[in-house]
């Protein structure tokens, strides 16, 4: 088994952005009750940003024998706008505030798409791949991200906040624009966060290209059918390039699927434990 590998779970799995907000104290207790280590923490969901509340979260986890592992949030920093990227920059350095807060080690960076696909359904027709906004390049695009990426790399130093760059969507769709981005800047402060579902065709050999550099990773499940779309993920096989690459940190599950996730958070758990004790470790 590969013991050093812990388990986490996504509040997002038990909240796919319809109806009321799943509270997060429940999301806590019911990991607790999973025995899975951590878990993350899905900004919008959460019911507010008032210190207060971010210090009951903290206690509540720890009565709980919880870790709190990543703040998970959304920016975009594709936008010939100057004003448009410093207003999401902004967002980025509160939101490291408010893990800093927490307590939590991680947040999860994107780099934003182009918008030039309104409905995320259509995005997710197209798999991802979004044209460029007219008179502006995906290098222009890249420029954008890598210089407001760097600019909150002195707050995520001061708040000891990683930035972890997922592959999701624009820029990011392939693994080669996240160590794009990741090698531009080199700095220890900013790291890749390694989504299994994400990758819509040929995962595997994308995800290895992603694994020796990840410090944090998303585990997809689909029971009920995906929300968006299913995929057919072999959990051994990606235990077995996570071995490969040496990697130590948390696992986290993202449950995407349409069944009651009471019943498919605890499937999805019970199917990653066995999927990673199948891996000897080395």
């Amino acid at each position: 088994m590969m013991a050093a590998v812990k388990l986490g779970v996504s509040s997002y799995s038990f909240w796919h952005f319809r109806g009321d907000k799943y509270p997060i104290e429940t999301v806590i207790e019911r990991a607790s009750a999973l025995g899975v280590q951590g878990v993350e923490v899905l900004h919008r969901q959460m019911a507010n940003e008032e210190t207060p509340y971010l210090h009951r979260l903290k206690r509540h986890a720890f009565e709980n024998g919880i870790d709190l592992i990543c703040l998970s949030i959304h920016q975009n920093f594709i936008s010939p706008d100057p004003e448009v990227r410093k207003t999401h920059i902004d967002h980025t350095i509160r939101c490291m505030q408010i893990a800093h807060e927490m307590g939590i080690p991680c947040i999860r960076l994107n780099s934003g798409r182009w918008g030039t696909i309104e409905s995320f359904d259509r995005l997710m027709e197209l798999r991802g791949d979004e044209p460029p906004l007219p008179g502006h390049t995906e290098d222009e695009a890249y420029a954008w991200c890598i210089d407001a990426t760097e600019q909150c790399l002195i707050a995520a130093e001061k708040y000891g906040v990683l930035l972890a760059l997922e592959n999701h969507w624009g820029l990011t769709r392939e693994p080669e624009g996240v160590l794009r981005i990741v090698d531009a800047i080199g700095s220890p402060w900013l790291s890749v966060l390694m989504d299994t579902g994400n990758f819509l065709e040929a995962p595997y050999g994308k995800l290895k290209k992603m694994a020796d550099r990840a410090s944090y990773v998303h585990a997809k499940t689909y029971y009920g059918g995906g929300e968006w779309y299913t995929l057919d993920l072999d959990y051994v096989k990606v235990a077995e390039i996570l071995r490969a690459a040496d990697y130590k940190g948390y696992v986290s599950l993202e449950f995407e699927g349409k069944e009651d996730p009471e019943i498919a958070v605890p499937k999805s758990v019970a199917m990653l434990r066995d999927a990673f004790e199948a891996v000897p470790s080395t």
